[in-house]
C-alpha cells in the first residue's frame, strides 16, 4: 500500500497538474478576449468607416451643382431679335397683291419680281413738324419691304400724314405712322409678306408667339395679321417686346431718336387710354425723301 509520503508526492503532483491546467486556461481566455476585443474594434472602425462613406456617397449624389439642377429657377425674359442668315431666294420673287380693303389715298404697287439687295443699306429723310428723322434702311435683310417703302416714298405716299399712334407702356415704346386716314385703318391698297426676322423661323413655329426684344432705334412695319404689310410702320424708341412677326426693314439714326425722345416726352393727348393713344399735338410728316 502507498504509503503517506507517497500519497502526499501524488496529490501534489495532481494539485501541480491543475494549477497548470487552470493557468493554460486562463492564458486561453486572456489571448481570445484579447482578439475578441480586437475584432470588435476593428468592426467598429470598419463600420464608422462604412457609415462615413455613405454619408459622404449621400450627400455627393442628392446635392446638385447650382448650374445643372437649380432648386429655384426665374422665368427667362425674351431674348434679343435672332442674327440675319440670308436665304438663296432673299429679294428674289417680291409680290405684292391686294389688299381687301380698297386704298386710303392713290398709289400704284411697286415693282413686282425680284429686287436688287444692293446696295446693301439706304440712307433716307423724314421731316416731320418735329424734327428730322434719318432712316437707314436694310436693304440687304428685308428688300421686298424696302422697296415698297421707297416706292411709297418716292409717290408722295406719306406727304401730310399723321403719325396716329403713340404707345408708352411698360413693355412698348413705339411711334406708328403712314396711314393717310390718321386711325390705323388705311393703307396703299396692297400687302406683301413678312420678311426678317419672321422669315428666320419655320413656318408656324411657336416661337413666333414669344416675344423678342426690338431694340431702341428700330424701324418696323405694322400689320394686321401674317403677311399683311402695307404702308403702317413703326419706330421703336425704346427697347420693346413684340413677338418676332413685325418686319424690321431699317434703324433710325440719331438725330431721329432725338426727335423721337421729344414726341414721347410729351406724352399721350388727353383722352388716350393709359400707355396707348394719339401724341399729344399733332405729329406730321412733311417728306420722306432718299439721301
Amino acid at each position: 500500500m502507498p504509503t503517506n509520503q507517497q500519497r502526499r508526492a501524488t496529490a501534489k503532483r495532481k494539485l501541480q497538474r491543475q494549477q497548470e491546467r487552470r493557468a493554460k486556461q486562463a492564458k486561453r481566455r486572456r489571448l481570445l478576449a484579447i482578439i475578441g476585443g480586437a475584432a470588435l474594434a476593428v468592426a467598429v472602425i470598419v463600420a464608422v468607416v462604412v457609415v462615413v462613406v455613405m454619408n459622404k456617397d449621400d450627400n455627393t449624389s442628392t446635392t446638385a451643382s447650382p448650374s445643372s439642377s437649380p432648386t429655384t429657377s426665374e422665368p427667362a425674359g425674351p431674348g434679343g431679335l435672332p442674327p440675319f442668315k440670308p436665304s438663296a431666294n432673299l429679294g428674289a420673287n417680291c409680290q405684292y397683291p391686294p389688299s381687301p380693303d380698297k386704298a386710303a389715298k392713290p398709289a400704284k404697287p411697286p415693282r413686282t419680281g425680284k429686287v436688287p439687295t444692293e446696295p446693301a443699306q439706304i440712307s433716307m429723310s423724314m421731316m416731320t413738324n418735329q424734327g428730322k428723322i434719318g432712316l437707314m434702311l436694310a436693304n440687304n435683310e428685308s428688300p421686298c419691304t424696302v422697296n415698297s417703302f421707297v416706292s411709297l416714298a418716292q409717290q408722295g405716299w406719306f406727304k401730310d400724314t399723321k403719325c396716329h399712334r403713340l404707345t408708352t407702356s411698360e413693355f412698348l415704346g413705339v411711334l406708328q405712322c403712314g396711314d393717310p386716314k390718321g386711325d390705323g385703318t388705311g393703307g396703299p391698297g396692297y400687302q406683301f409678306d413678312n420678311e426678317y426676322p419672321t422669315d428666320q423661323y419655320p413656318p408656324n413655329s411657336p416661337d413666333l408667339q414669344l416675344p423678342v426684344i426690338y431694340p431702341r432705334g428700330t424701324l418696323a412695319m405694322a400689320n394686321s395679321g401674317p403677311n399683311t404689310n402695307g404702308s403702317q410702320f413703326f419706330m421703336v424708341y425704346r427697347d420693346s417686346q413684340l413677338p418676332p412677326e413685325y418686319t424690321v426693314f431699317g434703324t433710325i439714326q440719331a438725330d431721329g431718336l432725338e426727335t423721337l425722345d421729344k414726341i414721347a416726352k410729351a406724352g399721350l393727348a388727353p383722352g388716350s387710354k393709359q400707355g396707348d393713344g394719339a401724341p399729344v399735338g399733332d405729329v406730321i410728316i412733311q417728306s420722306v425723301l432718299l439721301d
